[in-house]
């Protein structure tokens, strides 16, 4: 099982942004320092729900300040930026860092950002997959043209080339995962039926959301593995991929069920509210909104959230019934920089033996 921190940089309630920043690069540390496999990046634009504006960014740094963990970005909003320049980064982080990045990319929702940054409606509602492809032959090709509806370009050489780039005059295949092959790790956000087909005709793993419990995991797996098998790749391509789907949630270890519920109880509710209710849609569509008393008490009945051995249960339940085994838990849900460091240090210390 490999357990992972997932980090939003929240800015919660009477907090300034530098200090989420700050917290967000203390815990990725404090996460290698306590021996967790891996760090996980989310991104966000004009909400206070995360102030981190790119993911792949922050992964530079903290690749920079660690030595062993694998730091991935979930997610990299891929209608908000070039595919090329998205790829580029990430060959670069990969070569620089021995391996230890991975990308998570994701379609992001209908917000302004689509209208700030030029993307607008329809690389949003239309061009995700277009945009997919050509992040995917980047990182795979040694050289690489377009001719889409959004992307038409000549053929420019693959310049840094990631070690999983195919040699000259192979044809471009997705049987293989880029990890598999030496190349830097990718993994899709998906959230629908359609998204989580779109990963598996690509042979591409998938993060599935923390709102999901694991009936709705459970059958995003099966539907990805049965779509991978019907796209045509070799049934042990499919399950050495499958091995790599991430499982985002929530954790928060306390002594007892109670003084852990009543810690995110406290938190959760006035980041969410605040945070989620900034979010502004590109075309004036209606926004519904979780309550946010009622998705804390969700995340708390879905996601390790007491005593270990409770959250021990829990990840080893998920685990069971998904047949996911790879986790990106939100440590910093108590909202405070050095709850969320204990909180690291006791998932790492008091959770993980109890897993074997």
């Amino acid at each position: 099982m490999r357990v992972g921190a997932f980090v939003l940089g929240a800015q919660f309630p009477g907090q300034g942004q530098g200090e989420a920043l700050d917290r967000a690069v203390s815990t990725a540390e404090a996460a290698e320092e306590a021996g967790l496999a891996e760090v996980w990046l989310a991104e966000h634009h004009f909400v206070s729900y995360g102030v981190c504006p790119s993911a792949v960014t922050l992964a530079g740094v903290l690749l920079g300040r660690t030595r062993r963990i694998g730091v991935g970005t979930a997610v990299s909003v891929l209608p908000n930026t070039h595919p090329v320049a998205l790829g580029e980064q990430t060959a670069l982080l990969h070569l620089l860092s021995g391996g230890r990045f991975t990308l998570g990319v994701g379609r992001g929702g209908p917000w302004v950002d689509l209208e700030v940054f030029g993307g607008g409606l329809s690389a949003y509602e239309e061009g995700f997959p277009e945009a997919l492809d050509l992040l995917l032959r980047w990182l795979r090709e040694p050289r690489v043209s377009a001719d889409g509806e959004r992307y038409r370009f000549r053929e420019v050489p693959v310049v840094p080339r990631p070690a999983s780039a195919a040699p000259p005059g192979a044809p471009a295949t997705l049987a293989r995962g880029a990890e598999e092959e030496g190349g830097p790790g990718v993994v899709v956000a998906c959230t629908s039926p359609g998204s989580v087909r779109l990963a598996a005709e690509r042979l591409v793993p998938m993060l599935l959301g923390m709102h999901c419990g694991d009936e709705d995991k459970a059958d995003m797996t099966r539907l990805w593995r049965r779509t991978a098998l019907a796209a045509g790749h070799p049934s042990e391509a499919v399950e050495a991929v499958a091995g790599r789907h991430v499982s985002a949630g929530v954790v928060q270890v306390a002594d007892s069920h109670s003084e852990a519920r009543r810690s995110l109880a406290k938190a959760l509710p006035g980041w969410l509210r605040e945070g989620l209710g900034q979010h502004v849609t590109v075309d004036g569509r209606p926004r519904p909104m979780r309550d946010p008393v009622g998705y804390t008490e969700l995340l708390c009945d879905l996601h390790p959230v007491g005593a270990p051995r409770l959250c021990a249960d829990r990840l080893a339940a998920t685990a069971e019934r998904t047949g996911i085994s790879r986790f990106a838990l939100l440590v910093e849900g108590g909202g405070e920089h050095d709850g969320t460091l204990r909180n690291v240090h006791r998932l790492a210390d008091e959770v993980l033996p109890l897993l074997g």
